[in-house]
């Protein structure tokens, strides 16, 4: 390995873009539209971390919307960022999200 080659690791994470290991756990959340907050669609979320998560939602989402995502527990709104929105074969779409506010502690809205 030369100077300029990261150590394997170091290379998974830089190409992945992400260092924050996902769990999957589902968990109820509200989805809405910025500009439109009262008309927010009930999802549940596939996978998250601290900083983002994945959803399966009906409505399809463009790379650089600027959702909110609302815990059900009564948490308040949080924004968020399209990161990629993928067809889902029985119907619906997997939306990535990017979290721009600050984090979620997933395990404290699931109970675990």
């Amino acid at each position: 390995m030369d100077g300029f080659t990261p150590p394997t690791d170091l290379r998974r994470f830089l190409f992945d873009g992400r260092i924050e290991r996902r769990l999957s756990l589902r968990v109820p959340v509200y989805l809405a539209r910025e500009n439109e907050p009262r008309a927010t669609e009930q999802v549940f979320t596939r996978n998250v971390s601290p900083h983002g998560v994945r959803l399966v939602t009906k409505q399809k989402w463009s790379p650089g919307t600027e959702p909110l995502i609302t815990p059900r527990t009564g948490e308040f709104p949080q924004p968020a960022q399209v990161v990629y929105c993928k067809t889902r074969e029985r119907g619906g779409f997997y939306v990535g999200l990017t979290f721009t506010g600050r984090s979620i502690k997933w395990n404290e809205l699931h109970g675990g």
